[in-house]
């Protein structure tokens, strides 16, 4: 795969999981990587990791839910860098788990705010940016944005309507030399797929992998690195002729 070297990336939720692994996988191609996040300490980890491996990063704190702090996240990277080539919006996942009889109106908002709102504040300010020399837009959703489980409606909702969001931008900005893609992963080992784990067994899953393994005909759940090795080729030129997909990232569970 071709070289990174003088683009800037910007990874939303990059101090964990997948977006932790996706900066990662950026700055070894030669990539600058700023991450965002609201959890100074989980930052700065990555940071020192991509650092390790000799390349440069910058944690720029904000919470990509809230109109100023995504608007002042991109002018901090353009004044410090001049120019936004690639983002990963990966942020999000503040979705509770349960029946929808049970949730409440501030369930559905935070689900909304953290999946869907997030995303579409982060194309709002980026594209403006990346279409000055082009460049490529990775969206996060899931693959229970296509296939309804029980627990998860509000989640699954949110991530079906980034899916959605994702189209309507590539299309857009497509004559303008940017192409907006979505990866929708399956259950990958991350904080938020224990959560689930645990939420479906009443509280006594040891794992993801132990919960959810072996549904998959692969006959594991996904790593972050796996989706993140997607999210670096959908940004490359490799991928220059491909926009408004939907990539899913499922091991062959959406098969069964």
């Amino acid at each position: 795969m071709a070289s990174f070297e003088g683009k800037v990336v910007l990874v939303t939720g990059g101090g964990s999981g997948i977006g932790q692994a996706a900066a990662l996988a950026f700055a070894r191609k030669g990539a600058t990587v700023v991450i965002t996040g609201r959890r100074v300490e989980a930052g700065a980890e990555t940071i020192r990791l991509i650092e390790a491996e000799g390349c440069e990063g910058l944690f720029i704190r904000a919470d990509v839910t809230k109109e100023a702090d995504v608007k002042a996240l991109i002018d901090k990277i353009i004044e410090r860098y001049g120019r936004l080539d690639y983002a990963f919006n990966n942020a999000g996942g503040g979705s509770k788990f349960g029946s929808m009889v049970d949730m409440t109106e501030a369930d559905w908002i935070e689900s909304i705010d953290s999946n869907l709102k997030s995303v579409w504040l982060s194309l709002k300010y980026e594209l403006p940016q990346i279409v000055k020399q082009g460049g490529a837009v990775v969206n996060n959703a899931s693959v229970m944005a296509q296939r309804g489980r029980p627990m998860t409606s509000f989640y699954a909702a949110s991530k079906a309507a980034v899916v959605s969001l994702t189209q309507s931008a590539a299309i857009e900005y497509a004559p303008k030399g940017v192409r907006v893609n979505v990866v929708s992963p399956a259950i990958i080992e991350t904080a938020l797929s224990q959560q689930l784990a645990t939420a479906l067994s009443g509280g006594s899953a040891p794992s993801a992998n132990a919960q959810f393994g072996a549904q998959y005909p692969i006959g594991r759940v996904g790593q972050p690195q796996e989706v993140a090795d997607v999210v670096v080729w959908l940004c490359s030129d490799e991928a220059s002729f491909v926009t408004a997909q939907n990539f899913t990232i499922d091991g062959g569970v959406m098969e069964r």
